[in-house]
């Protein structure tokens, strides 16, 4: 059994090994050596091994014949191939033989086939080289000519199309070598023209704007030509051609290089033919240098630049000078620097793109409107020249208009316009003082003597004066004002002309500029005319003549008022009747001067009466009356009566002839005599005066007398019955109770309407009864009379009891 199953491992092992890969034969040999049955399996396997040998026996026996036939044929086969190999020699030496000839053909063929390749190589080379030669060429005389911008444009082209197809030669590297270089140089060229440029538009700057406001003004004088035109028949008053103190100055050099600068040569044109003020400028640097910067990729840097350059040099045009202030040139050279920066920078914004923006040129035009007001109040504060002033303001609206016209706002120097109107209205009305005390200086306070017809006519159209009845007379005759009246209206209506000239072309309405014409005239009435006019009222040395005068001339003026609103109508062509429309104050001013004047007639005539009065020398212990009034008061009775007769002069109202007596006159004499009553009855109770005999009443009297026919003879007319009398009656009632000694009457009657003595004051009676008291007791008479004087007075003391008695009664 153990043997069957050996057999059978060993069958199975054999077949293993006959069926295996001789690798794998490793682990099958193995399981045979370490069993125990290896001589058996070696005899199998020598059994086996026989078996296949006996059986490839059987099988070459079996094909041995084929094989020997097969070796037959292949060795008859032999002779027919060193046959067949002997022709394909032979053939073959001949057709080497043959094809020498072709070969040498061949080697001619190819080596033209070469030199053909290389000329079309060449050819092309040249066809891509050429074009690169070309364009340096081309580069180098546009280098050479100053053609930067073209210059950049072939060395982009040259950069990025014809070199990368030249390929690498040396020529080429070379020239490669050479772009950064001449890029550089083309933008340090170009910047530098750049600066030339700038440099040369700030210096001439003033040139520029002097041609932009030059045709501003003509573009204005053809707009007010055709207004003009339309207005023809409407009544308007003529304006004056706007700007007439602003014609520009050509006297400037002109530049010497037009590449150079940027400023071109233009010759003086006719005055109808106005160059542009960008055909006196080159801006080809401006162009050229934003298109290389462009190309080259750094325009944000030349915008940044260009603007920094601008704002410094728009800081240094809005710098004014020192001595501006001093003459109209000054001005006029800074307007134009202003107005050439910005007409450049306009012309840059509207022919560039994005080299500067409507942001930026109103900035700058922010900053330059807000520094020019502030110079142009503070310069402007400095002048006190009224016709400097008024070239200003028409300087000013040239400047504006020349701006407004390039789209700036101007709003503000017009509202600055208005803010100078104040301050020469000022100026006009120092100057117009000026004037107006000149006049008064040389004025002789005398009526207008009129020899000729034409001198009146003369005098008629300086002064709205009418008067039928003046007419009448025959020459020669005297207008009852003197010079200053129609020297005063003449500078009225001069004052009013230079209003009207600073209020036009300030684009106001006609009822403004009437407004503003009529509230300056108030001011000169009421401030300027009125303070001269108390000027000549207070001043020294007036004498009374000339008060006459002056109050004749002020109501004639204050009759010419209306006259004046017309004139103001008339040349605003604004109706006087209009709503909200302002009255000039002409009427109270004139009348207020009148009123001083009269009070100032009062005031002298009260002075001289004093000095009169200083005069008196009352013998005051006198006995006797000198029959005849005192030296003193004759005299001062003759002045009063001189003086009056010069009061016939004086009118009585405006509307009355400036010949009538009037109220003037007639409250002049009741102030007089008023002053001088009082005056005379102080002078009897004055302190010094301590004692006052009964004779020094008398002649006190006398002159009281003297005092009292000089006011019944009625030296001014218009006084009815004996009312001048009335100033002297506290005086004569007084001097009657003294003389009379009719004290018995007055203490019984005190206090009655119907008393005797009703003016006489109880306090004034007892102080001069206390100077009569004690005159007995120092008068050396004779011995009989001093019993008479002792019972005179016990006869004063008792009426003083009286009085005092009467006194105390009324005050309790």
């Amino acid at each position: 059994m153990a043997s069957a199953e050996t057999a059978a491992e060993h069958e199975r092992i054999l077949r293993e090994i006959e069926s295996t890969d001789t690798n794998c034969i490793g682990p099958t040999l193995r399981s045979v050596y370490d069993g125990q049955e290896h001589g058996l399996f070696m005899e199998k396997l020598e059994g086996r091994i026989r078996n296949h040998d006996r059986e490839i026996e059987k099988m070459c026996n079996h094909h041995f014949q084929g094989f020997v036939d097969s070796i037959t044929e292949l060795l008859k086969v032999r002779g027919e191939a060193q046959k067949l190999k002997g022709q394909v020699t032979e053939t073959n030496r001949k057709l080497q033989s043959d094809g020498k000839e072709l070969l040498t053909t061949m080697d001619e063929l190819k080596q033209c086939r070469l030199q053909q390749r290389n000329i079309a190589t060449t050819i092309d080379k040249l066809t891509h080289c050429l074009p690169v030669l070309e364009m340096y060429s081309r580069l180098q005389e546009q280098m050479r000519t100053k053609r930067y911008y073209p210059a950049l444009c072939t060395l982009e082209q040259l950069e990025h199309t014809c070199l990368p197809k030249a390929g690498g030669y040396r020529f080429c590297a070379i020239m490669a070598e050479n772009i950064p270089i001449l890029r550089t140089h083309i933008r340090d060229v170009s910047m530098s023209d750049l600066k030339d440029f700038l440099e040369s538009i700030r210096k001439h700057s003033d040139k520029i704007g002097e041609t932009a406001m030059k045709q501003a003004q003509v573009q204005s004088s053809r707009d007010s030509d055709v207004t003009h035109q339309q207005r023809t028949g409407s009544g308007r008053r003529l304006r004056k051609e706007a700007g007439s103190g602003t014609e520009v100055d050509r006297s400037g050099g002109s530049p010497l290089s037009e590449q150079d600068s940027g400023i071109l040569d233009v010759e003086d044109e006719e005055d109808d033919e106005v160059p542009g003020a960008q055909d006196l400028v080159d801006f080809s640097p401006v162009y050229r240098c934003l298109h290389i910067y462009t190309v080259l990729g750094a325009r944000d840097t030349f915008e940044n630049y260009y603007r920094k350059q601008r704002r410094k040099q728009a800081r240094l045009v809005l710098q004014p000078h020192s001595n501006m202030h001093e003459t109209l040139e000054g001005y006029r050279r800074y307007f134009n620097q202003i107005v050439g920066f910005f007409v450049v920078e306009d012309h840059i914004l509207h022919t560039t793109q994005g080299l500067v923006n409507r942001a930026y040129v109103e900035e700058l035009w922010e900053l330059a409107l807000s520094k020019t007001i502030a110079a142009l109040r503070t310069h402007s504060s400095y002048c006190t020249d009224p016709d400097l002033i008024l070239d200003l303001k028409n300087l000013i609206v040239l400047f504006a208009d020349t701006l407004l016209g390039y789209g700036f706002p101007v709003n503000q120097l017009f509202d600055m316009l208005l803010e100078m109107r104040d301050q020469y209205g000022e100026i006009l009305l120092k100057k117009w003082n000026q004037s107006f005390r000149q006049i008064i200086d040389q004025d002789n306070y005398s009526p207008i003597p009129v020899a000729t017809e034409e001198e009146y006519r003369r005098i008629a159209g300086q002064f709205p004066f009418q008067d039928p009845e003046l007419e009448k007379m025959p020459l020669p005759k005297k207008l009852p004002f003197s010079e200053f009246v129609p020297k005063v209206y003449s500078q009225l209506k001069e004052f009013i002309y230079a209003c009207l000239k600073y209020s036009e072309d300030l684009h106001l309405s006609s009822t403004e500029i009437d407004d503003m014409i009529r509230k300056s005239t108030n001011l000169l009435l009421t401030r300027t005319l009125s303070n001269c006019l108390q000027y000549a009222i207070k001043k020294k040395n007036v004498g009374l003549a000339e008060l006459v005068q002056i109050i004749v001339n002020t109501t004639h003026l204050e009759m010419s008022c209306h006259y004046l609103e017309e004139f103001i109508s008339n040349i605003t062509n604004v109706p006087p009747d209009t709503a909200n429309a302002t009255k000039l104050y002409g009427t109270s001013t004139f009348k207020d001067a009148r009123h001083s004047a009269e009070e100032e007639i009062y005031t002298n005539l009260n002075l001289k009466i004093d000095q009169f009065l200083q005069l008196a020398d009352y013998d005051w212990m006198a006995t006797q009356v000198g029959g005849q009034a005192s030296d003193y008061l004759s005299d001062l009775i003759a002045f009063l009566c001189s003086t009056f007769a010069v009061f016939t002069h004086l009118p009585g109202s405006p509307i009355e002839h400036a010949r009538l007596p009037g109220k003037v006159a007639q409250t002049a004499c009741m102030s007089a005599c008023k002053h001088l009553s009082t005056s005379l009855l102080q002078l009897l109770l004055e302190a010094d005066v301590r004692q006052v005999s009964m004779g020094a009443l008398q002649q006190f009297n006398v002159d009281v007398k003297e005092c009292e026919r000089f006011a019944r003879a009625g030296p001014v007319p218009g006084f009815q019955g004996d009312t001048l009398l009335l100033a002297f009656i506290d005086l004569r009632q007084l001097l009657d109770l003294f003389i009379q000694w009719d004290w018995s009457t007055y203490l019984a009657d005190y206090g009655r309407p119907t008393c005797k003595y009703l003016r006489v004051n109880p306090h004034v009676a007892l102080a001069l009864l206390e100077k009569m008291k004690d005159t007995s007791r120092k008068n050396n008479m004779f011995a009989q009379f001093r019993k008479n004087e002792r019972d005179k007075q016990k006869l004063i003391d008792t009426v003083v009891k009286q009085l005092r008695n009467l006194i105390a009664t009324h005050q309790s």
